[in-house]
């Protein structure tokens, strides 16, 4: 049914419910994995003053640092297992760009992701990717709460 999964991870406790569901998918149909972590640009984080307390060369290996740690626990898990997994750490993406952008140049057939269900004013001011991933990819998608 799936050839290629794409797991996209933020390394949080929910994202690890995404995780342990795509992998268990992964290995029931014996299909291949892509976990992604995708890091957004350094402005988008750390806009105006807060900017110049945060040097770019800090936040850049501190991203790095970040998505090597979330990625590594997930090629782990993979790897117990015995689910063929590789990783991808995409940088300078917002998160639901980078994850659809993936999941096509990799020819994913399935994206497995978690949501945090936010409503009301906190989904207006902190957006949803898993939002913004289902309405705008061609890929099926499956969100895990």
């Amino acid at each position: 049914m799936y050839k290629h999964i794409l797991i996209a991870t933020d390394g949080s406790e929910l994202a690890q419910k995404a995780v342990a569901q795509g992998l268990a998918i992964a290995k029931a149909l014996g299909t291949k994995v892509t976990a992604i972590n995708v890091s957004e640009p350094w402005v988008a984080v750390a806009p105006g003053e807060v900017a110049m307390a945060f040097p770019i060369k800090d936040y850049e290996e501190s991203v790095v640092a970040n998505a090597n740690r979330i990625l590594s626990a997930v090629e782990t898990d993979a790897k117990s297992l015995g689910v063929d997994c590789s990783t991808l750490h995409v940088k300078d993406q917002f998160p639901a760009e980078g994850i659809i952008e993936t999941a096509d140049k990799l020819g994913c057939d399935l994206i497995v992701m978690s949501s945090h269900g936010r409503r009301g004013l906190m989904r207006f001011l902190l957006g949803s990717q898993a939002n913004k991933v289902l309405t705008h990819s061609t890929t099926p998608v499956l969100i895990c709460r």
